[in-house]
C-alpha cells in the first residue's frame, strides 16, 4: 500500500492533470476526456495517467495520441502547478473501466429480462 504522502501526491496530480487536460486539449477532444486515476511510482519519478474518453475508438485513439505527442508540455504545466523535487515523467493510458462496467450492466439487464419471474 502506498504511503500517505504518495497517495496525497497522486490525488493532487490527478486534480491538476484533469484541469490541464480540460484546458489544453482542443475543445472538440477535451469535452470527451477526463483523468480517472494516476499511478505514481514509489520514487515519484514516473506516473501513468489513466484517461477516460467517451466516444468512438477513433476518438479515443486521437485523444491518447494528442496527449502522448504533447507529453513534455503537459509535464511542464504540471511542474508549474505542483512543486515537487522531481516532476514525474508522464505516460498516458486509455482507461476502459467505465465501458467494461457498462457492458456488465447491460449483460445483467439482459439476464433479468430473459429470466421468467419465479413463483413460489
Amino acid at each position: 500500500m502506498p504511503s500517505v504522502r504518495v497517495q496525497r501526491i497522486r490525488e493532487l496530480l490527478k486534480r491538476q492533470l484533469g484541469e490541464i487536460v480540460r484546458r489544453e486539449l482542443p475543445p472538440a477532444l477535451s469535452v470527451l476526456t477526463s483523468v480517472h486515476d494516476v499511478d505514481l511510482a514509489a520514487d515519484l519519478k514516473s506516473a501513468t495517467v489513466h484517461v477516460g474518453v467517451i466516444g468512438t475508438p477513433g476518438q479515443q485513439r486521437q485523444v491518447i495520441d494528442c496527449l502522448t505527442q504533447d507529453r513534455v508540455r503537459f509535464q511542464e504545466l504540471v511542474a508549474q502547478a505542483v512543486i515537487l523535487r522531481y516532476t514525474p515523467r508522464l505516460q498516458f493510458q486509455l482507461d476502459t473501466s467505465i465501458e467494461r462496467g457498462n457492458r456488465i450492466l447491460s449483460i445483467l439487464d439482459e439476464l433479468e429480462q430473459s429470466d421468467p419471474p419465479r413463483t413460489s
